[in-house]
C-alpha cells in the first residue's frame, strides 16, 4: 500500500504554546488510522492543517503525493471531514444542507439524487430530509454530518471524535457505514476518538502527547510493548493471590493478576495448577496502553 498522507516535521504554535512540534507520520491507502491524545495534545490542530483550514509554521504535508500548499483546491475533493462540532446550518432542512453542500462540488440533478440514494442506504436518511437540522437529535445530526462529508465521494475520510456522546445503536450504524465504504471503495479513514474499543480496531495507531508522538504501531504491537497479560482468578483467597508476588487488584468476586506476557501466564499455571481451577487470561487493552504511554486517562471534550 502506498502512503496517501505524509506529514513530515510539522510545527504549529499559538503564541508561546507549541500545539504541534516536529510531528512526522504516514497514513497508508485504505487503512483505518487512529490518532489519539488527551485534550490539547494537538490532534485537532493537525486535522485543521491537513484539511486546509489552518496554516502551519513549518514542515511538509502531502496528500496523495502532492503538497497541500500547491494543490489545496484539488486535494479538498479527495478529503471529507467530520468535525467534532457539527458544521450544518441549523435553520435549514437536512435536504437544503445536503443540496447546498453538493452544489459546491458541482453535484446536481440526477447525480445528486443518485448519490443521496446511496447515502440513504448507508445511513437511513430519508425520514430526516424535510426536518430542520436544529430540531434533530445528536445522533441524527451526526448521520447528516457524515453524509455531508461523503457527498463528493472522497477517498480520505477524516473523523474527529465522530461518536462522542452517541448512543450505542447510532455508533453501530455509523461504523457499519464507514466499514462498508472502506470495503467497497478502499477509502482511507483518519480517526480521532476517545473510545478505545474503536482505536483497538485500527490498522495503525499514533499516540500524541503535548504535540509530539509518544508511541506508534499496530494495536497488537502497542499492547505487547506497553502492557502485559492479565489473569483473572476466581474461587481463591487474597492470601493465595498475594503469595504469587505479582501486582493484582480485587474485582468483585475475583482477583486480576498482572503478568508480563502469555508465556509468563503459562509458566505460572504449570507451577501452581491448584490455584487455576477457574480463570481467564486477557491481553491488556488500549486504555492500558494509553495510560502507560502518557500517564493520563483519555476523556472526552474539546481541545486545540
Amino acid at each position: 500500500m502506498e502512503n496517501v498522507i505524509e506529514i513530515s516535521h510539522l510545527c504549529k504554535s499559538f503564541g508561546e504554546v507549541k500545539a504541534v512540534s516536529d510531528l512526522s507520520f504516514r497514513v497508508k491507502e485504505g487503512e483505518l488510522f487512529a490518532f489519539l491524545g488527551v485534550n490539547g495534545a494537538g490532534k485537532s490542530t493537525t486535522i485543521s492543517i491537513l484539511s486546509g483550514g489552518l496554516s502551519r509554521d513549518s514542515g511538509s504535508v502531502k496528500v496523495c503525493g502532492q503538497e497541500i500548499r500547491d494543490s489545496l483546491d484539488a486535494l479538498k475533493r479527495r478529503i471529507g471531514v467530520v468535525f467534532q462540532n457539527s458544521v450544518l446550518d441549523k435553520p435549514l432542512t437536512v435536504m437544503e444542507n445536503l443540496k447546498s453542500r453538493a452544489a459546491l462540488y458541482g453535484i446536481r440533478g440526477k447525480a445528486f439524487e443518485a448519490r443521496l440514494e446511496e447515502l440513504d442506504r448507508l445511513l437511513s436518511l430519508k425520514e430526516l430530509y424535510s426536518r430542520t437540522v436544529g430540531k434533530l437529535s445528536g445522533g441524527q445530526r451526526r448521520r447528516i454530518d457524515i453524509a455531508r462529508a461523503l457527498l463528493h465521494d472522497p477517498s480520505i475520510l477524516i473523523l474527529d471524535e465522530p461518536t462522542t456522546g452517541l448512543d450505542p445503536q447510532t455508533r453501530k450504524l455509523l461504523w457499519s457505514a464507514v466499514s462498508e465504504m472502506r470495503r467497497e471503495k478502499h477509502m482511507t479513514v483518519f480517526l480521532t476518538t476517545h473510545y478505545m474499543e474503536e482505536a483497538a480496531d485500527a490498522d495503525y495507531v499514533v499516540i500524541l502527547d503535548s504535540g509530539k508522538i509518544a508511541a506508534e504501531g499496530t494495536p497488537l504491537t502497542l499492547k505487547n510493548t506497553y502492557t502485559g497479560d492479565f489473569i483473572t482468578l476466581y474461587g481463591v483467597t487474597e492470601e493465595q493471590v498475594k503469595a504469587l508476588g505479582l501486582p493484582y487488584e480485587k474485582i468483585r468476586d475475583a482477583f486480576r493478576v498482572a503478568v508480563k506476557d502469555t508465556a509468563a501466564a503459562t509458566a505460572l499455571i504449570l507451577k501452581q495448577p491448584e490455584l487455576f481451577r477457574d480463570y481467564e487470561i486477557t491481553k491488556g487493552k488500549m486504555d492500558d496502553v494509553f495510560l502507560a504511554v502518557t500517564g493520563k486517562k483519555l476523556t472526552g471534550g474539546q481541545e486545540r
